[in-house]
């Protein structure tokens, strides 16, 4: 499905946009090409798939929490112009 200036047009009226029309042409493309893979995606073969009711009723395998790294908290403040009880101190931005 190819997209005319008009049809563009119309789309950015209903959707309160304002385009140049030096950029008609390109949104048109665009806007074709999505509309072509709206097509594509429509014509898959989905006979038998069960159809999800909501993504999230899905569990995700996840892996364990585990630490990978050692605490380096010295190592990092070492470098830090004013440190206290492990964290790093600012100056007062707001008075």
């Amino acid at each position: 499905m190819s997209l005319e200036k008009s049809d563009v047009e119309k789309i950015a009226h209903l959707a309160r946009l304002s385009i140049s029309d030096d950029d008609i042409p390109s949104y048109a493309d665009n806007l074709s090409n999505i509309l072509q893979l709206v097509e594509q995606m429509s014509s898959v073969d989905t006979n038998g798939i069960t159809p999800m009711a909501h993504p999230l009723s899905e569990s995700q395998r996840l892996r364990e929490d585990n630490v990978t790294e050692l605490n380096q908290r010295d190592h990092f403040q070492q470098i830090a112009p004013a440190t206290k009880n492990g964290l790093y101190l600012v100056p007062k931005v707001i008075e």
